[in-house]
């Protein structure tokens, strides 16, 4: 213990698995990501560059561009957002570094990897803030001669884009999609310049009209889980309105909250 400070170690909230705050303020995580430089896969052919989006917040991108095997190739554009609870993990770290170079090489895809803030010290809606940010970012380079990142100026087919991520980031790929097909100020350029065709939410993290302690803890402005970004099934009518035609829900047996998911899709077919 800290002499200075005797009350430093004084746990005031603890989820298990996911981080323990302190009465002094302090955030631990039990689960400590590291970190894997950008790289070119000199087997797969894939390279990847990180590319800071909003220095005053840190969000940052990984880009993945598969392997150019002709001139003016292009690729379809798939957004992926992080899993972690809102809380642990990145999209820098060894484990999603290989997963998203995996999936570029093996799908032919250009992969833009989100690095968003993490809560709680970064209260939600930080988290889709970030992500909306990095939505624009992309969408900036649809638009004629605007944006600044070539490789996916001259490489990305924006009619073919797609969103996807595990667990809170299928959440925040709901999320993203959702704002854009609300956007009436078509601030993303959606079905002009660039076109969301589908999405696959891996894992979903949705609420469940039951209290979620991670959810109400970083979350203080709607600590409730009938908002609509934490459990867009009690809202099927804003999921009716969704612009993509394609979507793919993957959720696992023995996952405890595979029955979200699949909520999920029932509040979606009978939506239309």
């Amino acid at each position: 213990m800290d002499s200075t400070h005797p009350e430093s170690s004084e746990v005031v909230f603890d989820v298990p698995i996911f981080f323990k705050v302190y009465k002094d303020g302090r955030v631990e995580r039990y689960r400590k990501h590291d970190f894997a430089p950008p790289w070119d896969n000199s087997v797969t052919g894939v390279q990847s560059k990180d590319i800071v989006i909003v220095p005053k917040n840190n969000v940052t991108v990984r880009l993945y561009l598969p392997k150019i095997t002709q001139n003016y190739q292009k690729f379809p554009l798939l957004v992926y957002f992080h899993g972690g609870g809102f809380v642990i993990e990145s999209a820098f770290s060894t484990y999603y570094d290989s997963y998203l170079h995996s999936v570029a090489a093996e799908t032919n895809v250009i992969a833009v990897s989100v690095e968003y803030r993490l809560a709680p010290e970064h209260k939600i809606p930080a988290c889709y803030d970030d992500s909306w940010a990095v939505m624009k970012w992309v969408s900036q380079h649809s638009i004629g001669e605007q944006g600044a990142e070539p490789l996916l100026k001259y490489y990305a087919d924006f009619s073919r884009v797609f969103l996807s991520g595990d667990s809170s980031g299928a959440n925040i790929a709901h999320s993203m999609m959702m704002r854009a097909s609300i956007d009436e100020d078509h601030k993303l350029g959606v079905g002009d310049s660039l076109k969301l065709v589908g999405m696959a939410l891996i894992h979903p993290y949705f609420g469940n009209n039951k209290p979620d302690r991670i959810w109400s803890y970083c979350c203080p402005e709607n600590p409730n889980t009938d908002d609509p970004r934490c459990n867009p099934a009690a809202h099927p009518s804003m999921s009716s309105k969704l612009c993509c035609s394609n979507i793919l829900i993957c959720t696992a047996e023995k996952d405890f909250i595979r029955d979200r998911g699949r909520t999920y899709s029932e509040a979606l077919k009978k939506c239309g």
